[in-house]
């Protein structure tokens, strides 16, 4: 069975055809910048460009990086405030014809991992973060989801939240040595764990490729490792939301 997967993100929107019997993408990862300014209307020509570069016809499976209740945007997110109140699946459908499942694009990639990557079979509590533009997390119990979580969204102090002190956009905002990213890093995963107490956390986005820099920065007990399809995670977690039809 094969599904077209897209995760759209704060700089990117990328998409490739999945087979979800193996995690596999079959076809070649294709990525177009995110719009700017990133409202409903330009995102859904983009991910109309998409559809038709893969020529595909079938059910889309698509990740999103905002807060969502069965489809629909609860804010803007990191993308645009014209977001906040639009049902994602209706807009995407009426663009292009095809019928989408859209899920929180941590959810997505967090899926993935679970099936095929470094959570497949880890029983008990499992959190998938991923850091890029914004800090997005994927809660799972015994392999299932609990969908919607927003972890990066849980406050640092004076009101800001942990997102807007120790994302990848936050490293590149303040121009940080990987040594003091490691140190903010190191902040939240332990609050994180703290509340909690979860047996594994896996790491996504782009900042998997990268863990390795900085993960002796964090000093928690529980393990941390990176996210196995790394930035693929979301793509591939996407297509398997569409074959389960999640909302």
């Amino acid at each position: 069975m094969e599904i077209l997967g897209i995760d759209v993100g704060g700089s990117g929107i990328k998409g490739a055809i999945v087979n979800l019997t193996t995690g596999e993408l079959t076809s070649e990862r294709h990525r177009i910048s995110t719009p700017r300014p990133a409202t409903p209307e330009n995102i859904a020509k983009t991910i109309k460009e998409l559809v038709n570069h893969f020529n595909w016809k079938g059910d889309v499976g698509c990740g999103f990086p905002t807060p969502l209740q069965h489809g629909k945007c609860q804010t803007g997110g990191n993308l645009h405030k014209d977001w906040k109140n639009t049902q994602v699946d209706v807009l995407f459908k009426k663009e292009t014809g095809n019928d989408f499942y859209i899920i929180n694009d941590a959810d997505a990639a967090g899926l993935s991992e679970m099936n095929f990557g470094a959570g497949k079979d880890v029983k008990g509590v499992v959190i998938m973060i991923t850091i890029g533009t914004g800090i997005g997390s994927g809660l799972f119990l015994d392999g299932k989801l609990l969908p919607n979580s927003e972890l990066g969204h849980v406050l640092y102090k004076n009101g800001e939240i942990f997102e807007k002190y120790a994302s990848d956009a936050a490293r590149k905002r303040d121009d940080l040595s990987k040594k003091q990213w490691g140190k903010r890093l190191h902040e939240y995963f332990q609050h994180i764990n703290f509340i909690l107490s979860p047996d594994l956390f896996i790491v996504g986005g782009g900042a998997s490729k990268k863990l390795a820099k900085f993960e002796k920065q964090i000093d928690i007990e529980t393990k941390i490792v990176p996210a196995k399809a790394e930035n693929n995670a979301g793509i591939i977690g996407a297509a398997l939301a569409a074959k389960y039809k999640l909302k």
